[in-house]
């Protein structure tokens, strides 16, 4: 049973920054490809960002590359989406996603609940 559980959503302004966390098990970073999806108000879910669990391979959308930054940390069996310089168009549900292989991430595997992010203008 794979379980992902984010959290750090919120309400920030435009330029603002936020971080999310997920927590996962050891095996399963150690298993999958990790990453963060998200999906707007009347939207299809979009990929956001991709890492391996050994952290020498990611991969962004060019809408959030040199703005954000996946990272995992083992020791802790926690991911994170460091957000900087947020824009009204990053407002969406974002969610944890866990796959078999970092182009998986967006399209399919396991989801956490999601996390609220809103960036006011």
């Amino acid at each position: 049973q794979v379980q992902l559980v984010e959290s750090g959503g919120g309400l920030v302004q435009a330029g603002g920054s936020l971080r999310l966390s997920c927590v996962a098990s050891r095996r399963t970073l150690r298993s999958y490809a990790m990453g963060w999806s998200r999906q707007a108000p009347g939207q299809e879910r979009e990929f956001v960002a991709a890492i391996n669990w050994s952290s020498d391979s990611t991969k962004y959308a060019d809408s959030v590359k040199g703005r954000f930054t996946i990272s995992i940390d083992n020791a802790k069996n926690m991911m994170y989406l460091q957000m900087n310089s947020l824009k009204p168009e990053d407002t969406a549900v974002y969610y944890c996603n866990a796959a078999f292989g970092i182009r998986d991430i967006g399209s399919g595997g396991y989801w956490g609940q999601g996390t609220q992010v809103t960036v006011s203008s």
